[in-house]
C-alpha cells in the first residue's frame, strides 16, 4: 500500500506499551482511530498483529498505515507519504542525498541540517523520516532510523540499511556500546574545565510537557561528560559534550544546570544579554548552536566506525568570529 511506512523502535523506547509509543510518536492519533488500527492489523510490529498492551522491544520494526493521524483532507489534496507531499518528499530526498557522510551495506550517516525533523509529529508537515524512499541507493529495503536528534540540533544521524542492521545497532545504542560526541557554544564559562554532570531528567507537566527539568525525586538518570575546548574571553566558550545516557533535552538542560545554557537555547536559560552586553552584537546569528559531531559505531568485525560531520553554516560563521578552529588538535575527542 502506498504510503505505509516501517519505523524502528529506538535506544531507549522500548519496554513501554504500544499504545503508549504510538501516542508519543503520533500525537494527533485519536484513541478510537488507534484501537480500530490495531484490530484490522493495519499496524503490525515485526510482520505480526498487536493489541494495544503489547510491550514494544528496542529494535523491533512498526508497521504505520498511511494517514494514521486523523486528518480531513481536502478534494484534489496532493498525494501524502508520512505526512508529507509526495513532490516534497522528493525534493528532500534528493537534499539529503548531497548531506550523505558515511555509507556501506549496513548504514549511511547524513549531516542533519539544523531546523529539519528527523520525524513527523503535531505542525511537522517536513520531515527526513517523510523522504527515506528517495535514499534506498540501490538497496532492496528503506532506510531506517535508529536514533533522534532534535530539530534544531545539527549532524550525525545514523540510518540502517537493512532490518538487520537496524536490530543490531538499535542494541548497540541500548547498550551504550556506541559514543555520541557534540559541541556546543555555550554563554559564560562552565565552573571547571571538565568533568561529569550527573542529574536527572523529567519532563515538565501539563501543557509544558516538551520541555525537561532536573528532578532528583521522579528524574530518570541522567549524565554527560563535558570539556572545555576554547573560550572566547568569559562570554562564549566552547564544549565538547558526550552523553552517557539519552534522555530528551538532556545536553541542553545540563548546561544550563552549569549557568551556562546553549548560545541560541531560549527555551533553556540562554537570552541576548550576558553580564557583558549583548552576545550577537557582533553578527553571530540566534540559533542553536549544538552539534553532533562525532558518532563512534561498533563494526560486526574489526575497528568501530567513526563519522565526524563538518559544522553547518551558522556555526562555522560563529567559530570564524570568535576565532575557533575545527581542526585544532585540542577539538580531537579524547581516548579516540
Amino acid at each position: 500500500m502506498s504510503g505505509v511506512r516501517n519505523v524502528t523502535v529506538e535506544d531507549g523506547e522500548g519496554g513501554q506499551r504500544l499504545d503508549r509509543w504510538l501516542r508519543n510518536r503520533f500525537p494527533g492519533l485519536k484513541q478510537g482511530k488507534l484501537q480500530k488500527l490495531l484490530r484490522t492489523g493495519q499496524i503490525r510490529v515485526d510482520g505480526a498483529r498487536s493489541k494495544a498492551a503489547d510491550r514494544i522491544e528496542n529494535g523491533q520494526t512498526v508497521r504505520i498505515p498511511p494517514n494514521i493521524e486523523d486528518s480531513d483532507p481536502t478534494a484534489g489534496s496532493k498525494p501524502k507519504l508520512g505526512g508529507m507531499d509526495l513532490e516534497a518528499a522528493g525534493r528532500l530526498g534528493d537534499q539529503l542525498k548531497d548531506s550523505i557522510i558515511y555509507i556501506d551495506d549496513d548504514l549511511m550517516a547524513i549531516n542533519k541540517p539544523p531546523g529539519l525533523a528527523v520525524q513527523g509529529g503535531s505542525g511537522m508537515d517536513t520531515h527526513i523520516d517523510g523522504a527515506l524512499d528517495r535514499l534506498k541507493l540501490g538497496a532492496k529495503e528503506r532506510p531506517r532510523l535508529v536514533h533522534r536528534l532534535d530539530k534544531d540540533t545539527s549532524g550525525v544521524l545514523l540510518l540502517a540499511r537493512t532490518r538487520a542492521s537496524a536490530a543490531r545497532l538499535a542494541k548497540a545504542f541500548q547498550a551504550r556500546d556506541t559514543r555520541k560526541i557534540y559541541w556546543a557554544a555555550v554563554i559564560g564559562t562552565p565552573p571547571h574545565e571538565g568533568g561529569m554532570i550527573d542529574a536527572p531528567l523529567a519532563k515538565l507537566p501539563g501543557k509544558r510537557g516538551d520541555l525537561v527539568q532536573v528532578d532528583e525525586n521522579m528524574g530518570k538518570p541522567a549524565k554527560t561528560r563535558f570539556r572545555m575546548i576554547d573560550r572566547a574571553g568569559k562570554r562564549v566558550t566552547w564544549l565538547e559534550l558526550e552523553p552517557l545516557t539519552g534522555r530528551t533535552h538532556q545536553l541542553r538542560v545540563h548546561c544550563q544546570l552549569m549557568g551556562t545554557p546553549i548560545l541560541g537555547d531560549g527555551k533553556y536559560g540562554a537570552t541576548d544579554e550576558d553580564e557583558e552586553g549583548n552576545v550577537f552584537e557582533a553578527g553571530i546569528q540566534k540559533k542553536l548552536h549544538l552539534h553532533a559531531r562525532a558518532l563512534m559505531i561498533p563494526r560486526k568485525s574489526g575497528p568501530p566506525i567513526q563519522v565526524t560531520a563538518p559544522l553547518p553554516p551558522h556555526m562555522q560563521e560563529t567559530w570564524r568570529i570568535l576565532g575557533f578552529d575545527p581542526e585544532d588538535e585540542q577539538a580531537q575527542p579524547i581516548d579516540l
